[in-house]
C-alpha cells in the first residue's frame, strides 16, 4: 500500500461557496469515483481546505490516481450544481500553489 501522500491528488477549481461543504465533498467523491472520470474508490475527500476551491481526493489505489492525472478534461457535474466546473487535478505535494 502506497504512502498515503502517493495516493492523493489535488482538485482546483471547486465551485466555492455554492453548497454546504459536505455536499461539495460528496459530489467530489461521485465524480472520482466513476470509470468514465478514469476514477477508482475513493479513500478520503479533504474539503474545505486552507485554500479556496482546493480538495484534496486519496484514492485507495495508486493507479486511480495515476489514470485521473491522465484524464485532461475533468468537469464536475451534478444535479445540484447549476452549471459543469472545470476542475485542474494536479498531484499532491506538501506546498500547493493555487
Amino acid at each position: 500500500r502506497a504512502a498515503k501522500s502517493t495516493r492523493t491528488v489535488v482538485i482546483a477549481g471547486v465551485p466555492d461557496g455554492l453548497l454546504q461543504d459536505d455536499i461539495m465533498a460528496d459530489i467530489l467523491t461521485i465524480h472520482f469515483q466513476k470509470s468514465r472520470n478514469k476514477g477508482g474508490d475513493v479513500e478520503e475527500v479533504t474539503y474545505p481546505t486552507g485554500n479556496k476551491g482546493v480538495a484534496y481526493i486519496t484514492f485507495e489505489d495508486q493507479e486511480a490516481v495515476e489514470s485521473v492525472l491522465k484524464k485532461d478534461d475533468h468537469r464536475l457535474e451534478d444535479k445540484r450544481l447549476s452549471q459543469s466546473y472545470p476542475l485542474r487535478v494536479t498531484p499532491y505535494c506538501e506546498k500547493v500553489s493555487s
